[in-house]
């Protein structure tokens, strides 16, 4: 198995630096690995199951991760595609011109692109129409052959995974006694420009969470814990008896914010997430 290199999508709230604390706390032995808020796919990527259930209510994201397993080069060739029109008429020109190729008609290879060139990893819409309209962000772009090269080495550590474009719900609902799933849903307390979170219902994961841990599923739960460097502690409704463990894992400054404030530092800014544990 390769060693894990890098991003594949720069996502806002990407684990993949946490990713190692994260699997240390799930269980060390267990039947199918669940991740029905996949995004980024770090979590999946760096623990490498044998079995698992890979999924997102985001079809466009689905349609990439689909894609790198079934035909990676074909992954490879979307991206350079779009690389190409870089050298024909500048960075940001050739982001504008894939943004708006997306927005006429959301498709995997276009988000793809977006996402590795767009302002910190936040891709966002409006809420009343779905437009993305993160600007391009001031970062020089990898190129086509550091892509091919990393898009490799991602298939291989996720090809044992079955992509599924799924609500969580009914993503959850399969897991059986003795799964586990991590939870990495759109945090309560983020911007509703943010990717799927207008919709998303909080008392209705607990609800789902419940009904798994009945059936023996060992759930672990990424959310909100605190900001502004601990200073500002996030309240949440987290249902009581529902969880065993609540843990903190410290993730560093906040991307989100940066985006918002224009690139400061943000020293103030530090970041820790809850992860709660039903086992």
């Amino acid at each position: 198995m390769p060693p894990l290199k890098g991003q594949l999508l720069k996502w806002i709230g990407n684990k993949q630096k946490f990713a190692e604390e994260i699997i240390s706390y799930l269980p060390t032995t267990y039947g199918t690995y669940f991740e029905p808020f996949l995004g980024s796919g770090a979590v999946l990527a760096r623990l490498a199951p044998r079995h698992a259930v890979a999924s997102d209510v985001f079809g466009p994201l689905i349609e990439i991760w689909r894609q790198l397993h079934d035909d990676t080069e074909a992954v490879i060739g979307w991206y350079a595609d779009r690389h190409a029109t870089i050298s024909r008429m500048g960075k940001v020109e050739a982001y504008e011109k894939v943004k708006a190729s997306y927005n006429a008609g959301p498709n995997g290879a276009d988000l793809l692109f977006l996402s590795r060139l767009c302002y910190g990893g936040v891709v966002r819409f409006r809420k009343a129409d779905g437009y993305m309209s993160t600007p391009c962000g001031p970062h020089n772009p990898m190129s086509p052959a550091s892509f091919a090269e990393r898009a490799r080495i991602w298939a291989a550590r996720t090809r044992f995974a079955e992509f599924v474009h799924a609500d969580f719900e009914s993503a959850i609902d399969r897991a059986q006694d003795g799964d586990v799933c991590y939870l990495d849903p759109p945090y309560a307390d983020s911007q509703t420009i943010i990717y799927g979170a207008q919709s998303f219902s909080l008392p209705r994961l607990f609800d789902v969470v419940a009904r798994a841990k009945d059936r023996g599923v060992r759930v672990a739960l990424s959310l909100d814990g605190s900001k502004k460097s601990g200073d500002r502690k996030i309240a949440l409704p987290i249902p009581n008896g529902l969880f065993e463990r609540e843990v903190y894992v410290q993730v560093g400054r906040s991307m989100l914010r940066r985006f918002q404030m224009d690139g400061q530092t943000l020293e103030s800014e530090h970041v820790s997430d809850r992860l709660l544990l039903t086992y």
